[in-house]
């Protein structure tokens, strides 16, 4: 795939997941088997919001990178970030705290840890 299809897949993931818990956290958290019972679990779903928004932001606007050093570097970051996801996430299903839909963010985010690392080495 090239870095402009993997850019625009990669970042329109993280805006649909940005928006998502942004403005309809008591929808989405339910379904990983999260409650949301305060005001605060509200803000904090929207506060991450800011991160996976900045992310979708960095691969949006990144698309027409050419292969490069700067390419590198950023697929090694994307890559790093996702594969911290899919151990965060791995725990969270391990611990119980994520349940019902929960077993789909380990997976999302394996996948996008393995495209990330195959883009990277392309560059």
């Amino acid at each position: 795939m090239n870095n402009k299809t993997f850019l625009t897949l990669h970042g329109a993931i993280y805006l649909v997941f940005a928006l998502a818990l942004f403005f309809v956290p008591g929808l989405m958290w339910p379904m990983y088997g999260v409650e949301l019972n305060d005001q605060y679990a509200y803000f904090l779903s929207q506060h991450t919001s800011i991160f996976l928004g900045g992310i979708a932001a960095v691969s949006l606007m990144l698309r027409d990178i050419a292969p490069s050093a700067v390419a590198r570097r950023l697929f090694a970051a994307l890559l790093v970030n996702n594969a911290l996801g899919a151990i965060i996430t791995v725990y969270a299903g391990v611990k119980g705290i994520f349940t019902g839909f929960g077993w789909s963010d380990p997976a999302f985010f394996t996948l996008l840890s393995v495209l990330s690392y195959l883009q990277l080495k392309k560059q």
